[in-house]
């Protein structure tokens, strides 16, 4: 996959995808990640990519010309028959696994990072193909939303990690919370590794973590269950671990 990401701040991912999963995996040509300055496609000698915003306010608003230049030279590099665009910002809908698997399908995205007050609603308009947001919070820029959401379209992305079975078994992926993991010892201070986990038979260990997952979003993540599907025996399992609480709230 190849990924672009337009900003003012390259370094800033050099030095997150320089290292771990994510340098492997451009080592090995699994991804092709390209970070485009978007100063450079400024008019002025001052390189200048804001301005204050129409009707007053305080704080700056990035330009269009100058992203819709950066795109389009991207675009124009580009071997993909339609990269797809995604605009980080706090106002798009906000990121899931289930979107990270949807955008480790495409052949190549496209990410504008934006800083400051903000983007030039035209850009939102007439230039992304979404806009997405990793939670209902303000950061100083798209930089770190970017990261985030490049590192979790990767890991979908085959051959990236270590073992084919690790994004499977990852939490969301389908729709519940990760099981508990243990490893060596298998006692420490009195606390014991869960014997089945030790017995090696398969089918009981899936069987384990299946439960344990579903133990865990039901403790932490309830809604999270609406979305999963279930068998006769889970929703049994599961309307055990309701009514135990209920006791213990009675109690």
């Amino acid at each position: 996959m190849r990924i672009d990401v337009v900003t003012l701040f390259p370094a800033m991912f050099e030095a997150v995808f320089g290292e771990s999963i994510i340098k492997r995996a451009r080592e090995k040509g699994l991804l092709d990640i390209r970070l485009t300055q978007l100063r450079d496609f400024a008019f002025d000698k001052h390189r200048q990519v804001d301005d204050s915003p129409f009707g007053g306010g305080s704080g700056m608003v990035l330009k269009p010309e100058p992203m819709f230049r950066a795109v389009r030279s991207i675009l124009a590099n580009s071997t993909a028959h339609r990269p797809r665009i995604v605009l980080l910002c706090p106002s798009g809908a906000t990121f899931t696994q289930a979107k990270a698997k949807e955008l480790a399908a495409e052949e190549q995205l496209i990410f504008l990072s934006g800083h400051y007050e903000g983007f030039d609603a035209r850009i939102h308009a007439h230039l992304a193909d979404e806009t997405v947001s990793i939670g209902d919070f303000v950061l100083t820029g798209g930089e770190l939303p970017a990261m985030v959401v490049i590192d979790a379209v990767a890991r979908m992305i085959p051959g990236v990690l270590g073992s084919e079975e690790s994004a499977p078994t990852d939490s969301f992926y389908d729709g519940l919370l990760e099981f508990p993991q243990y490893t060596r010892p298998r006692t420490f201070e009195g606390m014991a590794v869960p014997a089945v986990l030790l017995s090696g038979d398969h089918a009981k260990i899936r069987a384990w973590r299946r439960r344990e997952s579903l133990r865990t979003t039901h403790e932490r993540r309830p809604e999270l269950l609406q979305g999963v599907r279930l068998t006769a025996e889970e929703e049994r399992f599961l309307a055990e671990l309701a009514a135990q609480d209920e006791n213990y709230e009675k109690d």
